[in-house]
């Protein structure tokens, strides 16, 4: 998941400035807190034996089978290989709404530089056949624990709540395939269906403990596309005699810009990058052949059909234009399948900010700006839009010695996916545990109402 967030350095003051202080504003006091600080020195032991044993996108096998024997010990209906690794963990408790929580399993193909004790020294051969390190660059193993820890809390507190909770391990995210694989296996008509669906995710750019959220469209549609442009090779001494894919390819790469800029609302978001530009072996050969590859990334299915058309047509115009015949004109390729945006249900994410706000202080909870990166969660709301409100939320990890380090202007702050991203993993796990099972507590009341 490459993401991107960002927030005033006032507003990072202000919430750094809450958390300092020892005696945060609550208005809610349930135990909870006491009860997850009390569960953490265990969850920080299975954190750091998740993030030392990292397993690949749909290769999470022991990870898999090592998270849902902890959750059958807890009491919970457990099935395994729900969508090639992943696993559903069903509780039934009386009458009440079905909440399902999900976390992702997967790690990436990066050789991990954090200096940690535990650091990961695993080795993998991914798709590209080239084997490299596997590290938890982008937190899932964080993710991961806190899921189990706020498990264990609404274990604990059945008498507290009413109805079905749909626990999930996702795989896959990394590749935004995940989620597609486990409905596709039947994940809601093999399992109780959620009428709420909640997840969320470390960030690179928050101090450690801070929530943030966006309302209505959070991440985007994420598009891979290839353009091969064809040609007719030659002497690079004598280009009259040719058809030159790289010219015809670079008047392709700067017309596209005119998408975002000419033909897309400027109200609407919208990004068309093209991320690699290759053709051609020597200096004197003109090649026949010249090939693109794009990211292309918008929120609404309008949005994203726009982009994707005029990227055809521009990329079919262009050849035209250039005296290309029929038989050698661009040849446009759109990945299947795609990760769909991520849409926060507004008056659903509202409503569980409120209890956050109750529970963390107003100061802790923050609105964000929505991003363009990529996260597949939004499949599960995207097959049943009408039945299912989902929400998934951020917890900042920035070490707070690190942020106000880089606050002074020492350093700079690793992105997610880096090799060097090492979160506060102790207050994103304590913070995720406590705000999953809050939220379901405040979803599924022992009444049932």
């Amino acid at each position: 998941m490459g993401k991107q967030v960002r927030v005033t350095k006032a507003a990072f003051a202000a919430v750094t400035g809450a958390l300092l202080c020892s005696t945060a504003a609550l208005a809610q006091d349930d135990g909870l807190r006491a009860a997850v600080s009390e569960d953490m020195p265990e969850l920080m032991e299975l954190y750091r034996d998740l993030h030392a044993n990292p397993e690949l996108s749909f290769e999470e096998h022991e990870t898999a089978a090592r998270l849902a024997a902890r959750m059958r010990a807890l009491g919970f209906d457990v099935t395994e290989g729900v969508g090639r690794t992943g696993v559903v963990a069903v509780m039934e408790n009386g009458a009440g709404p079905t909440v399902l929580i999900r976390a992702d399993m997967d790690a990436l193909p990066v050789v991990e530089q954090t200096g940690l004790p535990f650091a990961s020294t695993v080795t993998a051969t991914p798709a590209t056949g080239v084997e490299t390190g596997v590290m938890h660059a982008c937190g899932h193993d964080t993710h991961m624990t806190a899921w189990i820890g706020a498990a264990q809390q609404l274990v604990d507190r059945k008498d507290d709540w009413s109805g079905t909770l749909v626990m999930i391990l996702q795989p896959a995210e990394e590749l935004g395939e995940g989620a597609l694989a486990m409905l596709e296996d039947g994940l809601f008509e093999r399992f109780p269906k959620p009428d709420y669906a909640l997840a969320f995710h470390d960030a690179a750019q928050f101090p450690a403990g801070m929530i943030g959220y966006s309302p209505g469209y959070a991440l985007a549609n994420v598009d891979s596309v290839d353009v091969t442009v064809r040609g007719i090779g030659g002497h690079g001494a004598y280009p009259q005699t040719t058809k030159d894919p790289v010219v015809l390819a670079s008047a392709i790469v700067m017309k596209l810009q005119t998408l975002v800029s000419r033909e897309l609302s400027p109200l609407e978001p919208g990004v068309v990058t093209v991320g690699s530009f290759r053709a051609g072996s020597k200096h004197n050969i003109i090649s026949d052949e010249a090939k693109l590859q794009l990211t292309v990334r918008s929120y609404t299915d309008e949005a994203r059909k726009l982009l994707l058309d005029g990227i055809a047509r521009i990329a079919r115009g262009e050849a035209i234009a250039a005296g290309m015949p029929e038989d050698k004109l661009p040849v446009v390729t759109v990945a299947e399948p795609y990760t769909p945006s991520t849409f926060n249900d507004p008056e659903f994410t509202e409503g569980v900010m409120a209890g956050f706000r109750q529970r963390f202080g107003d100061d802790r909870v923050m609105q964000v700006p929505s991003v363009m990166g990529g996260e597949d969660f939004g499949q599960f709301r995207r097959a049943d839009p009408d039945g299912v409100e989902s929400l998934i939320f951020w917890i900042g990890g920035v070490p707070e010695e690190q942020w106000q380090a880089v606050q002074a202007g020492e350093g700079s702050l690793p992105s997610l996916h880096s090799p060097f991203w090492a979160p506060d993993a102790e207050a994103v796990i304590a913070t995720g545990a406590e705000a999953l099972a809050g939220a379901a507590l405040r979803l599924m009341p022992a009444s049932g109402g």
